[in-house]
């Protein structure tokens, strides 16, 4: 099926754009770059048409990488119905996305750089989902952390875009650490890292009711899963990353790379299925950062950061999914989140474009009639975000409420209050810009259809996918014999309960932001202290600054730099040494004086030392 075609495709573009693109125009970059995206997507579905119905998993074997002793890692690709699924996102969002960012990055400078780098994520994430083994995985999952590093500070000129890449950077690095020791541990455990091999002598297992080898290497790939997939507490890079252009927070932040710790967990399902005390890990975990980062949303000004904390709270409800072993139902959100949150963000892109690069909600207003496709489409997001019945994201939401009212109320509950909140805020970004009076400077414009065309399609998906891609239908034969088969009936009275929050959530944000705006002012007045909490994101940066952040830089300086560096290593061996050498050479220049006389001097003495030393050896004998 020559599945390395799908990923090499990419890579191309990113290497002609990244080789050429000075000497080509924006045209010739913009079909090399959406050519290589979408000719990726038509061979997935190719190869996908020919591989139905893709009962068993196929493998593709291309060369060993490395064999030491009994271990042997093989660079291959794989295809299931769980890597079929993410191949259709990962590639299908990325054409529309790619071809949005010809539009919207048209004027910007470095235009051949920007795709360049876009293309070779999509190299690096194809990796990722395509790997057969936990090594490959890894390069891919490195590889997008090295593209996200490059595409949050592409505006590398602008210090906050730099500095935003260096954190989401540093951060993934430490959750990356987590992931290289699980994968020591799996080779000690099982002495492979090939899937099937590993998820097979796992299954051989007992259930680990207490801590135990599976519940440590669990919990350590669940410390990579939490950087890459921004959870608490390595969530902390993705708000920033906002930094970086728009088309780069549709599809690396909502689409692609922030769903790869789902991707692996649920991969990693017969690990976790041994390991419990893992699993309810991540469900606390995956809770607590989707009501942590939907409090925060409430109160944010800029309609990208809003967003930013939406993407954030909606992964936490995938590893929610995910900890209660619904790993259908986390994947399902994940798919029905590309749609509606690369709509978002595109959408709040096409709002930035029109406004002139504006980004604060208080300077929008009354945008509905000035640009009424970007509304149009921002409002099916919202609906599909916010579980409208019917709507994309109802569908999965609804699987994962209940999965959590089967385990755990008060989970559900959680989960419950998180939906309305998640409504709320988002229908609050969509009163604030599209409703009332326009409060800024400049002339709004429709964006170009080469922005819209996209947007309608992820529209479109929006409304109709949850619906036509039942994932935990497809993914039946990916978990079968390793989750316990049973399905959760979704009864009327269900069904009514979980759609009512994020009706509640609407009806709410319209009354205080439509009905009554000045009731936002009263709120925050009551609740000032409140406020500035979430405002503020519960001062977690300041709290890593001074506890981390601080300590690390003071101790770099006065204790790396100035003693072991500056005293230790230059003043004591680099210039100790040095000085040394200058001295002595300084001794042994007073014996070039230039005098024939003191030359003849020196070597009688040499001979005289030498015929003495001579004599004395002989003696010896």
């Amino acid at each position: 099926m020559q599945l390395w075609l799908i990923p090499l495709l990419p890579l191309a573009g990113a290497a002609i754009n990244g080789l050429t693109g000075r000497r080509t125009s924006k045209t010739v970059q913009s079909m090399v770059a959406i050519g290589s995206v979408l000719l990726s997507f038509l061979w997935v579905v190719k190869t996908l048409m020919a591989l139905m119905p893709l009962e068993e998993r196929y493998v593709e074997h291309y060369f060993t990488w490395m064999a030491s002793g009994a271990l042997n890692v093989g660079v291959d690709f794989a295809v299931d119905r769980l890597t079929a699924v993410m191949l259709c996102v990962v590639t299908g969002i990325g054409t529309l996305i790619h071809i949005y960012a010809t539009g919207y990055m048209h004027d910007e400078d470095g235009y051949y750089r920007f795709f360049a780098y876009l293309n070779l994520f999509m190299f690096f994430m194809l990796i990722l989902v395509l790997g057969g083994n936990f090594l490959l995985l890894f390069v891919g999952w490195e590889g997008v952390g090295l593209c996200s590093y490059l595409l949050i500070g592409f505006y590398f000129l602008k210090k906050s875009a730099s500095d935003a890449g260096k954190k989401a950077f540093i951060v993934n690095r430490v959750g990356d650490f987590g992931f290289s020791l699980a994968m020591f541990l799996i080779v000690i455990t099982f002495g492979s890292l090939d899937f099937p091999t590993v998820f097979a002598k796992a299954q051989e297992l007992p259930v680990e009711h207490s801590a135990g080898i599976v519940t440590a290497i669990c919990l350590l790939l669940l410390v990579g899963a939490t950087g890459k997939s921004a959870q608490i507490p390595l969530y902390v890079w993705l708000p920033d990353a906002m930094e970086g252009p728009t088309p780069v927070s549709a599809l690396i932040h909502a689409a692609t790379m922030v769903t790869a710790g789902v991707y692996m967990c649920s991969r990693s399902a017969a690990l976790f299925m041994k390991a419990p005390i893992a699993m309810d890990t991540v469900a606390i975990v995956g809770l607590a950062t989707a009501v942590m980062a939907a409090t925060i949303g409430l109160v944010q000004n800029d309609i990208k950061k809003v967003y930013a904390y939406s993407t954030v709270s909606q992964l936490g409800y995938m590893f929610l999914a995910v900890g209660l072993g619904a790993f259908s139902a986390g994947i399902y959100h994940v798919v029905t989140h590309a749609f509606f949150k690369a709509l978002l963000f595109l959408g709040a892109g096409s709002v930035i474009h029109a406004c002139h690069h504006e980004q604060d909600m208080r300077h929008m207003g009354g945008l509905r009639k000035k640009i009424p496709h970007t509304f149009n489409v921002l409002l099916i997001a919202a609906l599909a975000i916010a579980g409208f019945p019917f709507m994309s994201g109802w569908y999965s939401k609804e699987e994962i409420l209940g999965a959590a009212h089967h385990h755990h109320m008060w989970m559900y509950w959680a989960a419950w209050v998180t939906a309305g909140m998640t409504a709320f805020y988002v229908f609050r970004s969509i009163f604030l810009t599209f409703f009332g009076e326009y409060k800024g400077h400049a002339h709004p414009h429709e964006s170009p259809w080469v922005m819209i065309g996209p947007l309608y399609v992820l529209a479109i998906l929006s409304v109709v996918g949850g619906y036509f891609f039942n994932i935990p239908h497809i993914l039946e034969p990916v978990f079968h014999g390793i989750v316990p088969e049973g399905h959760m009936e979704h009864s009327l009275a269900d069904m009514i309960l979980g759609t009512s929050p994020g009706i509640i959530g609407i009806f709410l944000a319209y009354i205080v932001y439509v009905a009554k705006p000045g009731m936002a002012d009263s709120i925050k007045d009551s609740f000032s202290g409140v406020y500035n909490v979430l405002l503020n994101k519960y001062f977690v940066d300041e709290a890593y600054d001074a506890t981390i952040i601080h300590p690390i830089e003071r101790t770099s300086r006065n204790f790396l730099w100035k003693v072991v560096d500056a005293g230790i290593i230059d003043n004591g061996f680099v210039h100790g040494f040095s000085g040394a050498a200058y001295n002595f050479g300084g001794m042994l220049r007073h014996l070039q004086g230039g005098l024939v006389r003191n030359y003849a001097a020196w070597t009688v003495v040499g001979v005289v030392f030498i015929l003495g030393a001579l004599t004395v050896m002989g003696g010896g004998r």
